[in-house]
């Protein structure tokens, strides 16, 4: 009998079998039995309550046994282990950033990330603004390592998390540069950090309805041009999927996401703290699934995006003493940003003795000079008619409905042309739009050894269509005010392991003249 074959019945069985044993051996010799030979063993009497105890501890064993190794009743039962799915990934990649000769390396591209993350800067003209590179060749070598699981907590409910690397906490990208020497790690071998990238709880009772909280994967459908498609949303999401017919499924994905929380103790070097000025996401999108015919199905959907508080503001006027002295607007600076949007300063700067009447100690943060309330219509369709073959276009539409050029051209630092005959500030260039389409041919899952798919797409993302924080992180260094086009193709080693190459040449849209040239070569694993 196979053990994994034993059922309940089976057990009893056994102990039955077992009871039949101990009775026979334990029953006493007949009187009229024959004398023993030498060859026989001699049983003495065995009591009642002994046996009983006997048969009590065989029975326990074997239940104890069939419970512990997942046979009990002919089938498995649940333990931990099955409500567990654990995932993990892994990508090496090699990567080569090229500039063109001609673009503007004068100091036109300040990094304004590293100037709101730190001191505020000083903008009375003593010193160079922390820039861009836009001229000097880079190779490095990078690492994405993501572990996590997902647990079935039974009644519909479950929880999931997922850490991984990267060399800062980044909302966009989980890379981490080898042998890139900061923020006190990095170089000669260093250990990397890992980070906490997603943690929720979800409840879904069918396949029409899902409620998640905590911090999780992007609820909604979009593109690259908008998400990054690493990024993470700390809120909560409600997801439904009514059943369809004739080919028909709607969908519908709302929820609700902190952006920034101002300190609780802002401003610190003051006794009297400033009022909060927290800034949070709402966000809705409705769509379909469509099966237009047997081969080809298509997903739409419409989203808008709303940005509460994400905007610069202008301080109340002071007059600061140390870079330490904080403006109270100073928490609407972006607490991240790539690229590409539009800044104004926020400190209102009284000119007195102490700053040498406005030509000295301009410590000065920048905030987005555009609230943001994005409008998208993104498009999906799929060939399935060469099976495995795939052919899939996907188009993506943004429009930034708050979007006002002249009252960016009054207050923007950036993204200007260039400034006129009589020394007059360049005009405001940026622009409120962004659209992108792509290609794709070939397996998408890339399941099987010998599978491949290559793309190719073009894109434009206005420098304030959307927040430049969130969207892609490769195409032209990250961000907005970008414009050219992408190639790639990806081929299976194996089921789980896959190789891929990818091309991004990009042109700035708005102000100074800048190109770049990406090259990426990858090696992919799964679990």
């Amino acid at each position: 009998m196979e053990r994994g074959a034993l059922t309940q019945k089976d057990a009893e069985e056994l102990v039955l079998l077992a009871d039949a044993d101990v009775a026979a051996a334990s029953a006493p010799a007949a009187a009229a039995a024959p004398p023993p030979a030498p060859s026989d063993v001699r049983v003495t009497y065995v009591p009642e309550t002994v046996r009983n105890r006997i048969r009590d501890e065989v029975r326990d064993q074997l239940k104890t046994e069939a419970k512990t190794e997942g046979w009990y009743g002919g089938e498995k039962t649940a333990s931990w282990a099955d409500r567990v799915e654990p995932f993990a990934d892994i990508r090496v990649r090699y990567e080569v950033d090229t500039y063109p000769i001609g673009n503007d390396n004068t100091g036109s591209f300040p990094n304004f990330n590293v100037i709101n993350s730190g001191e505020p800067f000083d903008v009375s003209g003593t010193e160079f603004s922390p820039q861009y590179n836009v001229d000097q060749e880079r190779q490095r070598a990078r690492l994405r390592f993501r572990l996590g699981a997902e647990m079935d907590l039974d009644d519909a409910f479950s929880l999931g998390f997922r850490v991984g690397t990267g060399q800062d906490n980044s909302p966009v990208s989980s890379n981490q540069t080898l042998g890139r020497a900061g923020n006190g790690q990095g170089g000669n071998f260093s250990k990397y950090q890992l980070w906490l990238d997603r943690a929720f709880i979800a409840w879904e009772p069918n396949e029409q309805f899902k409620f998640t909280v905590g911090r999780f994967d992007n609820p909604f459908f979009s593109t690259t041009t908008m998400w990054s498609e690493d990024i993470g949303f700390d809120g909560l999401a409600l997801q439904l999927h009514p059943k369809g017919r004739d080919g028909f499924r709607p969908y519908a994905t709302a929820g609700v996401f902190p952006v920034f929380n101002t300190d609780l103790n802002f401003a610190t070097n003051q006794p009297a703290k400033f009022e909060s000025i927290d800034k949070w996401l709402y966000g809705a999108q409705l769509g379909a699934d469509v099966k237009l015919t047997k081969e080809l199905n298509a997903k739409l959907g419409v989203a808008y995006y709303h940005f509460q508080n994400i905007e610069g503001q202008l301080s109340d006027p002071y007059t600061p003493l140390t870079k330490a002295d904080a403006g109270n607007t100073d928490g609407t600076r972006p607490a991240f940003a790539q690229k590409g949007n539009t800044y104004r300063p926020l400190r209102d700067i009284v000119p007195s003795v102490i700053n040498n009447f406005g030509t000295s100690q301009q410590y000065q943060y920048f905030g987005l000079a555009t609230p943001f309330e994005v409008l998208t219509a993104t498009g999906r369709i799929n060939y399935d008619g060469w099976e495995p073959l795939r052919v899939a276009l996907v188009g993506d539409y943004a429009k930034n409905l708050a979007f006002q050029r002249d009252a960016i051209n009054v207050v923007a630092t950036n993204n200007r042309g260039p400034n006129g005959a009589d020394g007059a500030v360049g005009v405001f260039e940026g622009s409120d739009t962004a659209w992108y389409v792509s290609l794709m041919v070939g397996d998408a899952a890339l399941d099987k050894r010998g599978r491949w798919n290559a793309f190719s797409g073009y894109r434009y993302v206005g420098s304030d269509a959307v927040v430049d924080g969130f969207n892609d992180q490769d195409f032209g260094g990250g961000g907005t005010n970008v414009k050219g086009w992408t190639l790639g193709f990806n081929w299976a080693l194996s089921p789980r392991v896959r190789v891929g190459a990818k091309w991004f040449s990009a042109d700035e849209i708005a102000g100074p003249a800048c190109s770049s040239d990406i090259i990426m070569f990858d090696l992919s694993a799964k679990f």
